[in-house]
């Protein structure tokens, strides 16, 4: 399934909690529709003592946001827009910013 977003874009995020927050795409999980963002919504997590968390305890974490509460910030202009596709000369089909008609890489 083609999203609107992709791993390492930057976004804002539209409503909920975290309202109005920006980062960047961490990793997304097409089968739930949801992103994990760079500093937004952030949960406590309890864990255990491991290799990873050797004291265990509360830690922060960044919790999944769906991808209909996302917006992508254009690069060029650093505000939300939204995205379509088109060909490109070669045929094959790109992102491109439906505020200023810019191709997203």
């Amino acid at each position: 399934m083609k999203l609107h977003i992709k791993k390492g874009d930057k976004v804002t995020v539209l409503s909920g909690d975290s309202k109005g927050q920006m980062g960047e795409v961490r990793e997304i999980d097409t089968k739930k529709m949801r992103a994990i963002v760079i500093g937004v919504n952030m949960i406590s997590k309890h864990a255990k003592a491991s290799t990873k968390y050797p004291q265990g305890g509360i830690i922060k974490m960044e919790g999944p946001v769906h991808i209909s509460n996302l917006m992508l910030i254009e690069p060029g202009t650093g505000k939300p827009t939204r995205t379509g596709r088109k060909e490109d000369a070669n045929g094959k089909l790109v992102r491109f910013s439906k505020k200023s008609g810019e191709i997203i890489k």
